[in-house]
């Protein structure tokens, strides 16, 4: 079983902590990687671009010129898709791009995820936040401690709204909890800060 060492939000090493091999010491699935955040990113998307056919472009009702003695190419409309301010052939439309994934793929992504930040030494236990009042100069002070630079996801046990209101007037920091987790955000992020009831409550329900 892997071990890190255990931090407090001082950035003092308190102890250190062994994780579960089921979650924390997989192989990395990089084909389920990217089926993951293929699906994540499509599933963001808002699909609300949209451009007009030749039918609903205004004007263009009366036949440009007759069809045929003039010499010209015969055309019908110049709403037509050749025409400048002519309707657009083949334009895309409101669609929505969602699909599904089965959850053992999502799962077998999430694990690889998290053993690849502990692999590379990009996880960061500490044994508690304990922040008792919103303050993002706390969040700062413990980055700062922890040596964190780029982008940081904090995650906490349960949702904790000193932290989460704390942490979000720093652009690079993002927070979720242990039940909410994915896989675009571990991966999206150059260091994963996981207090130590999160690893237990991560172990818990996705060993």
């Amino acid at each position: 079983m892997p071990k890190v060492a255990l931090y407090n939000v001082s950035g003092a090493t308190v102890g250190e902590i062994e994780l579960n091999d089921a979650i924390f010491g997989q192989e990395v699935n990089g084909y389920a990687l990217h089926e993951v955040v293929k699906n994540y990113l499509a599933n963001q998307r808002q699909g609300t671009q949209s451009t007009k056919t030749r039918t609903e472009v205004s004007g263009g009702g009366i036949k440009p010129w007759r069809q045929k003695g003039t010499g010209r190419a015969r055309q019908g409309s110049i709403r037509a898709p050749q025409w400048t301010g002519g309707g657009v052939a083949l334009g895309p439309k409101p669609r929505s791009y969602r699909y599904a994934l089965n959850k053992k793929l999502k799962r077998a992504a999430l694990k690889s995820a998290l053993s690849a930040k502990v692999a590379d030494e990009s996880m960061i236990v500490v044994d508690q936040f304990g922040f008792e009042e919103i303050k993002t100069k706390q969040i700062v002070s413990m980055l700062d401690a922890l040596k964190v630079e780029g982008k940081a996801l904090i995650i906490t046990c349960d949702k904790d709204d000193n932290v989460v209101l704390s942490a979000r007037n720093i652009p690079t920091a993002a927070t979720t909890f242990a039940t909410a987790l994915n896989t675009y955000d571990v991966l999206n992020s150059d260091k994963v800060i996981v207090s130590k009831d999160a690893i237990a409550k991560i172990e818990e329900v996705y060993a």
